[in-house]
């Protein structure tokens, strides 16, 4: 019997996959428990059609990953904060603070995307962004002393 998987199955498929299963496994677990339906030419139809306007919004996301790192690649930004005489921070430079940087530049980035380490000294750091689907950008960061 031919399905269409609701939901991920271990072992069978991912959501949205046709699978040809026995008519007992079918019947008895996938379609009572709500993981599959029966594949009818109107599902297969309905699901194809989602597929396709899931790649174009996966595809028009990537482009706007793609133009994000190709605008951050490069840019600097600057972030004022106290230090101690020998230019160590009195606090560390938190991913918000970046965050919020960039946003005054116009890049919209979450904190978890920035990869920045343990900042406690003024001076120029190499920050590396990390963008979906895999895209990285650097960024070169100047904190200097209030």
């Amino acid at each position: 019997m031919k399905v269409i998987l609701l939901q991920d199955v271990p072992e069978l498929g991912k959501r949205g996959d046709i699978k040809e299963v026995a008519l007992g496994y079918a019947r008895n677990y996938l379609i009572p428990q709500g993981l599959a339906e029966e594949a009818t030419d109107s599902a297969i139809a309905a699901v194809q059609a989602q597929k396709g306007k899931e790649a174009k919004i996966a595809e028009e996301d990537l482009a706007k990953a793609e133009s994000l790192a190709a605008g951050l690649e490069g840019q600097t930004i600057e972030i004022q904060a106290k230090a101690s005489e020998e230019g160590t921070l009195y606090g560390a430079i938190s991913n918000s603070k970046i965050v919020s940087a960039l946003k005054e530049k116009g890049f919209e980035v979450r904190k978890d995307q920035i990869n920045a380490g343990h900042i406690k000294e003024i001076g120029d750091h190499e920050i590396l962004i990390n963008l979906d689907h895999g895209l990285e950008a650097r960024i070169t960061l100047i904190i200097n002393s209030e």
